[in-house]
């Protein structure tokens, strides 16, 4: 099977071509002070994209050498860490009681919350770039060859596997799982969404966020690319380079769908659905209708991260390893921090704040 690295991984290094020059930060003035209630280091990621879990005060976050560390929300205080010998290929996910990390061999891991320990190992079928889910009693896992594999949180027993007929070309990105109402949604190749029962993997429904369409097998990619974001009754999608699309999450009925094109995923707050397009773009969407409510145009080509609300602000990354946060109702900058590296990996709501983690390893918690 081939696969093809989007941009956001080629800045890594994989490709000498530079493309269009980055836009500077604009200035901002009267800017807010963005406050680093701590900082500390967790190993790097290299090419890999690796996102924290929070969960109940606890902060869960992984490096591609296998380490696996948990850390006070409020202090950053380390209260262990495991060392498991293998190479991971993305972040973590985990709940009250389960830490769950997964190898580009596709090994699957489940470590003990409190103390760190192994639980127990699994094996799924190939890569996994993206964080494990862990909800209900499961460890979900999306594979790279088009499979969602469901172990038992405690037992490590794999309960079901759903399957799709594997793609020649698909972006080799980071597409993960979302669960919510009972369902596990995950994207797939071919613009496909879709949602599963959690108690047996049963299909509930397929909606099609793009349609493939081009002169090549290239430019006919339109993986859905991110984590599904759920909403209350909804769920939307990004497709790579081509749309994004809110549902019912229920049903599967289209509620909206905008061209767009996009380079990461999509994320929801109560009001607004807010993505970035290939060009740096960052757009909000009346999450009700679709319409656009505005949009933020000084960061061409900064390779940003999903952005995401917190608080009243919208806060995304970028390849120099810059935060910026855009007011929520307007677009406009209101503050930016700098980092110890580039931010690929979607921020993480942090009471009033995020939580950042960059290539680099590095693990900031930023508030206004």
């Amino acid at each position: 099977m081939k696969y093809w690295l989007i941009a956001a991984a080629l800045a890594a290094g994989c490709s000498s071509d530079p493309g269009p020059k980055p836009a500077d930060p604009p200035r901002i003035d009267n800017a807010k002070r963005v406050r680093v209630l701590w900082s500390t280091n967790v190993g790097s990621g290299e090419h890999f994209t690796f996102v924290p879990a929070l969960v109940g005060g606890s902060i869960y976050a992984a490096s591609r050498d296998g380490t696996v560390s948990s850390l006070s929300e409020k202090t950053g205080a380390e209260r262990w860490r495991n060392s498991l010998e293998l190479r991971l290929s993305g972040g973590v996910g985990a709940d009250e009681t389960t830490v769950a990390v997964a190898s580009e061999e596709g090994e699957v891991v489940a470590l003990d919350a409190a103390t760190g320990k192994v639980r127990w190992r699994a094996r799924a079928s190939s890569e996994v770039l993206a964080p494990p889910a862990v909800a209900a009693g499961l460890v979900l896992v999306r594979t790279i060859d088009n499979r969602v594999f469901a172990f038992g949180a405690q037992d490590g027993k794999r309960r079901w596997v759903y399957q799709r007929a594997p793609s020649s070309l698909v972006v080799r990105a980071p597409a993960g799982i979302t669960v919510a109402g009972g369902l596990a949604f995950a994207g797939f190749p071919g613009g496909k969404l879709v949602a599963l029962a959690l108690e047996n993997g049963a299909l509930r429904w397929e909606a099609t966020v793009a349609l493939p369409r081009g002169a090549t097998e290239l430019e006919r990619v339109a993986d859905v690319i991110g984590e599904p974001a759920a909403e209350a009754r909804e769920v939307c999608a990004a497709a790579y380079r081509s749309r994004i699309a809110c549902y019912e999450a229920a049903s599967g009925r289209q509620i909206w769908a905008r061209e767009l094109a996009a380079l990461s995923g999509v994320s929801l707050d109560a009001r607004y659905a807010y993505v970035a397009d290939e060009r740096g773009t960052l757009h909000a969407f009346d999450r009700s209708n679709g319409q656009s409510v505005w949009k933020q145009d000084k960061l061409a080509h900064r390779q940003l991260s999903t952005p995401v609300a917190a608080g009243e602000a919208v806060v995304v990354g970028d390849f120099e390893g810059y935060v910026h946060f855009v007011a929520r109702e307007s677009g406009a900058f209101v503050a930016r921090s700098g980092t110890s590296g580039a931010v690929r990996a979607t921020p993480r709501p942090l009471g009033t704040g995020v939580l950042v983690q960059t290539v680099t390893g590095g693990l900031f918690a930023l508030a206004l």
